[in-house]
């Protein structure tokens, strides 16, 4: 994905609040707790795949479907490391 300049974000804002009818304000707010919502998925699932939490806590607090993909993720990640060491 190419290098979100501020003039590419300045456009994509535009885009979208003429796509969405909605305010520049109401597009930020949702960008805004979207970012959020995601930055603490990943802070959870890091949690998770670390074993600083439970597989049930994480779930609690992401859901299954994100649990489901992570490990998923973490799992062909691992795969393609043991490859590429030759193991």
């Amino acid at each position: 994905m190419p290098e979100a300049t501020m003039e590419n974000v300045l456009t994509r804002l535009e885009t979208l609040v003429r796509e969405m009818n909605k305010s520049e304000a109401e597009v930020l707010a949702l960008a805004f707790r979207t970012g959020v919502r995601q930055l603490w998925r990943e802070r959870v699932l890091g949690h998770y795949l670390r074993g600083e939490i439970s597989r049930d806590e994480a779930i609690k607090a992401v859901g299954i479907d994100w649990v489901e993909v992570a490990e998923r993720q973490h799992r062909a990640m691992m795969e393609d490391l043991a490859w590429a060491l030759g193991k």
